[in-house]
């Protein structure tokens, strides 16, 4: 367990140094294990808090170059605290881009309704086109929106919710 790995790890993560080095510690130094250990606590954590409450949060915008594209989301978490903070306003701003830049119909697959999947021939891809969780992370398209959720869940420690969110385009 290097000082390099816990850094890397840490860089990838945001999470803290002590977190870093117990992961690494309980893959015995393998990295890609400690990685997979901390993408699995991320997950857990959202498990556990999914059910509290989000009344708090932030409304952003994007605006795209030009002026001809946009979109708004409303993203909700349990305090303003955690609201204010540099990893919840990153992630807000990232998401109204995503919008912005893959426009997708429905939050998750749940929302898809049901009629409309039975009329697909593949609905695992259509949802990954059509659903913003299940999309390729714009700015990392090794992990998907709901990847980047988890970890940003992981980082807070508070349930972080996308309420709702709209893209607007100039007809042309």
């Amino acid at each position: 367990m290097s000082t390099t790995d816990i850094k890397k790890l840490r860089e990838m993560t945001s999470l803290g140094i002590s977190e870093c080095k117990k992961a690494l510690h309980d893959s015995k130094g393998d990295f890609d294990k400690a990685l997979s250990i901390l993408k699995q606590k991320g997950a857990s954590i959202m498990e556990k808090k999914k059910d509290r409450a989000t009344s708090q949060g932030l409304i952003e915008s994007y605006i795209h170059f030009g002026g001809n594209l946009g979109s708004l989301v409303e993203v909700n978490c349990e305090t303003d605290f955690v609201a204010r903070t540099e990893v919840f306003k990153k992630f807000t701003k990232d998401i109204a881009m995503q919008i912005a830049a893959t426009n997708p119909r429905y939050l998750n697959k749940e929302s898809i309704p049901a009629e409309e999947l039975s009329k697909t021939e593949d609905a695992k891809l259509y949802a990954t086109e059509h659903c913003l969780l299940e999309q390729p992370f714009v700015k990392d398209n090794s992990m998907t929106v709901e990847q980047y959720l988890k970890q940003v869940v992981s980082q807070t420690g508070e349930n972080v919710v996308i309420k709702r969110f709209s893209r607007f385009s100039l007809e042309g």
